[in-house]
């Protein structure tokens, strides 16, 4: 069996592209991202910059979104913000990733004993909330953004160990895997160049969940005041801090209220997207259909 092509092993981006779920999540996670990039070098105003004068300003050309009680510019708040939630997203995806393979290749790939002993650890830590667990760890060490990142991507990695540990076993006796074993390839080169690459979209998948989920834990974390210091820009901050003025001004808390969750549902539906994407039985259907819809001919009444 030859290896498959490039084009072939890129084709489900052109599918995700096609599916309305995949392309409002790549909209919205590219659009957060530059965001967040633009705002490193460029931002309407400073953000901790205070002008009681102009608190309250509703929009206009001087502050595309208004201001808040301290007459600071949502927009640029919000752009600041920005970075904190990419920050947190791929920072507790990283520390996800890692512990999430970790774990699955030990619970999965060991002795009885080990992976026994394993599948009893990640179903204590599933047993606590991921949000009780963050709150736990930032009130022993303190209020810091990168607290939260450990905290979150520890309690997610343990969920994606969960959900890629079965997949691992299921493909560990695959024929190409015995083979590879069978020509001398060790454990760890074996999970690299066969057992991975074949849980890739189960495991892609997850992790796109469990940003979207790290997302809406740092500002929760956040508006609870475990999560980022107030010098910090932060949504679920800004939030926090504006919702107690909703009676006076309620479009200044309309703002990081709806990135939140704009932010949170193209994660999700990216994750969506993603799945359906590397389907390959959804895959297969969807050529089917695309040839079907090419050699109709549709009947031409005179």
């Amino acid at each position: 069996m030859s290896a498959p092509s490039a084009a072939s092993r890129w084709a489900w981006l052109g599918r995700l592209w096609r599916l309305p779920t995949g392309r409002f999540g790549i909209v919205v996670v590219t659009a957060v991202g530059a965001t967040a990039l633009v705002s490193l070098f460029w931002l309407p105003d400073d953000p901790q910059r205070v002008d009681i004068a102009d608190r309250w300003a509703l929009p206009g050309l001087a502050h595309l979104l208004g201001t808040d009680n301290a007459g600071r510019d949502i927009l640029s708040l919000l752009m600041a913000g920005a970075r904190t939630t990419v920050v947190v997203a791929l920072g507790a995806g990283v520390v996800a990733t890692v512990l999430g393979i970790l774990l699955a290749a030990i619970g999965a790939l060991t002795t009885r004993w080990i992976r026994e002993s394993v599948a009893v650890l990640v179903d204590i830590l599933i047993a606590f909330p991921v949000l009780i667990i963050a709150m736990m760890i930032t009130a022993v060490w303190g209020g810091s953004l990168w607290v939260v990142v450990w905290s979150v991507g520890i309690g997610f990695g343990v969920n994606i160990a969960r959900v890629t540990r079965p997949e691992l076993r299921r493909v560990r006796e695959s024929d190409f895997v015995l083979a590879g074993r069978a020509a001398g390839l060790g454990p760890v080169r074996n999970l690299a160049h066969h057992l991975l690459p074949n849980i890739a979209p189960v495991f892609i998948v997850q992790l796109s969940w469990s940003m979207a989920v790290a997302v809406l834990a740092e500002a929760g974390l956040s508006y609870l005041g475990f999560g980022a210091p107030v010098t910090e820009p932060s949504w679920g901050l800004l939030l926090a801090q504006l919702q107690q003025y909703l009676t006076i001004a309620p479009l200044a808390v309309l703002w990081p209220g709806l990135a939140i969750t704009v932010t949170v549902l193209g994660l999700n539906l990216l994750g969506d997207g993603l799945r359906d994407a590397t389907d390959p039985a959804l895959a297969r259907a969807g050529r089917r259909a695309r040839r079907r819809a090419r050699t109709h001919v549709p009947e031409v009444i005179s």
